[in-house]
């Protein structure tokens, strides 16, 4: 594994002037989670947590001394949040869950440094270093990331009890990190705790579902939350893995790979909308994955291909042929996009046309006669076509 020193992170002056501030008063600031994880694998890190063994008042204090903007982020919960040459710093006090209602929890602050790492998920992600890249790790997380195990913290099933998510993030973690068989126990526990899922935000669970799917190859864990019935409480529409394999090898969008494995056509995908509250424009384009107008193949006529950009969009299409294997298609598409329609009403009027009704069926008869001869027509042909049907006589 890397060297931390090797991290940008660490030895930026935003970071150094943070924990000086910190650490001010004797307490000692300790990187903690995914930036130590991901920088002992040698990957970079933007999202920054720190813990501290001081409470968060007397950490905001010694921040503005120092002159660093800080935001009470989730002060009851002991974090704050340090804002320092654009880099935001979560700092969280040490603490102890000491009543647990799912998601939330009752804290207690402590100077304990192994009670903080007992409630945290996974070993991998309790790992802390100091400013000089020193390791203190209490429960075993480096030498489980060194051999790509995804383990629990303590009992798996009390970690999942006080977070019903930690079940998909176990999986995620596997699909990212485990190179190691899984590990029993966490299997086990969550496909124990698996119905309790649907109790979720669908905020939540969209947001972890998507990043369980950017994996780079998510699909063996999937293929492992199928056999263990976790996906079918998360997304029971979500059956057909073999599907990922038509994906582009470097295509790892987490809506189109959700699309390539849902069944069910469009009203399934307006019951994942709804389930995993998707934007108005993520719904959208999870619909029209899902119930596509038309399958693509490597080959296709150019005129065809422009009635079917000028009738969904050269976005949609394009996504379309990447989720169904032929990302081949994509030059084609960008080089045959149509021309708008170049007539409006304005133009039936002028003619002489009497407003109403009779103006837009005029209009959209032309655009298919239009439309089916590839487009041939321009402007002054189709006026001329028009006035010569509908104009004032």
């Amino acid at each position: 594994m890397q060297p931390l020193m090797q991290q940008p992170w660490l030895t930026a002056a935003a970071s150094r002037a943070v924990l000086a501030a910190l650490g001010s008063e004797e307490a000692t600031p300790r990187f903690v989670g995914g930036c130590v994880r991901d920088g002992l694998l040698g990957r970079n890190s933007s999202d920054l947590d720190i813990a501290i063994d001081q409470i968060p008042e007397d950490s905001m204090r010694l921040l503005q001394d120092g002159g660093i903007k800080v935001i009470p982020t989730g002060l009851k919960h002991g974090t704050i949040t340090a804002i320092n040459d654009g880099q935001h710093f979560e700092i969280t006090a040490l603490r102890v869950d000491v009543e647990n209602f799912g998601r939330h929890a009752k804290v207690a602050f402590t100077d304990d440094w192994r009670l903080d790492a007992a409630r945290r998920d996974f070993t991998i992600n309790a790992i802390y270093a100091d400013g000089d890249g020193q390791l203190y790790d209490p429960v075993g997380g480096r030498a489980d990331l060194a051999a790509g195990r995804v383990r629990f913290v303590g009992a798996a099933a009390q970690r999942i009890a006080e977070d019903k998510l930690r079940i998909l993030r176990f999986f995620r973690f596997q699909a990212l990190f485990g190179r190691a068989a899984p590990d029993p126990d966490a299997l086990a526990a969550c496909a124990a705790a698996a119905p309790g899922i649907g109790g979720l935000s669908g905020e939540r669970l969209r947001d972890e579902i998507f990043k369980l799917l950017a994996a780079p190859d998510p699909l063996p864990c999937l293929e492992l939350m199928l056999r263990t019935g976790v996906l079918q409480h998360i997304l029971p529409e979500g059956s057909r893995l073999e599907n990922l394999a038509r994906l582009a090898g470097t295509d790892d969008d987490p809506l189109r790979r959700l699309s390539a494995i849902a069944m069910g056509g469009a009203p399934a995908a307006q019951a994942i909308g709804q389930r995993l509250r998707l934007s108005a424009r993520q719904g959208q384009r999870l619909g029209f994955l899902m119930a596509p107008p038309v399958q693509l193949t490597a080959v296709i006529a150019r005129a065809s291909l422009r009635q079917l950009l000028y009738d969904h969009g050269a976005e949609q299409i394009g996504d379309l042929a990447l989720q169904q294997g032929v990302p081949e298609l994509l030059p084609p598409i960008q080089a045959a996009a149509p021309p708008p329609f170049p007539l409006s009403g304005r133009d039936a009027l002028a003619l002489g046309m009497h407003p109403g009704p009779g103006v837009g069926k005029a209009l959209r008869a032309l655009e298919t006669e239009w439309r089916e001869s590839d487009f041939a027509a321009g402007r002054d042909e189709l006026l001329a076509t028009l006035a010569e049907r509908h104009g004032a006589k």
